[in-house]
């Protein structure tokens, strides 16, 4: 089980070298795939969206979210994060990725391998309709 992002499903701005890095990793488990196959060994990979962990909640990844904007706070950046989404969600939790991975490594799944799970709020979906307020 390899655990990539949506980042190595899409492409971001100024995220070149995290985005190759990530779609590595998509390259790998495909072809970790096909040659553990054959030893009924099974190769997937998890890409999340926005965790809700230390890695977006902090002053630097807020000011990222909203162009750099002065004086970012925690509720700009949730409502950034929360435009590119499909569903209407900032982030997910991180025991919504360990549910994925528990799935995938379970006997329910015993036949998926060589998959890229985005577990994304919809943000690889190709287009977003605005979320309304309230």
């Amino acid at each position: 089980m390899l655990t990539s992002s949506v980042a190595g499903l899409m492409g971001f701005p100024t995220l070149a070298h995290y985005c190759a890095a990530k779609h590595g990793l998509v390259g790998l488990m495909k072809v970790l795939a096909v040659e553990l196959a054959p030893h009924s060994i099974r190769v997937n990979s998890v890409h999340p969206t926005h965790v809700d962990t230390d890695m977006i909640q902090n002053p630097a990844i807020h000011s990222l979210f909203t162009g750099g904007a002065p004086d970012t706070d925690a509720a700009m950046a949730a409502a950034a994060m929360k435009a590119m989404h499909a569903l209407p969600i900032s982030w997910v939790d991180p025991v919504d990725i360990s549910n994925a991975l528990v799935w995938l490594t379970s006997d329910e799944a015993r036949y998926v391998t060589g998959v890229a799970l985005p577990v994304d709020g919809g943000i690889t979906a190709p287009f977003k309709l605005p979320h309304a307020t309230g």
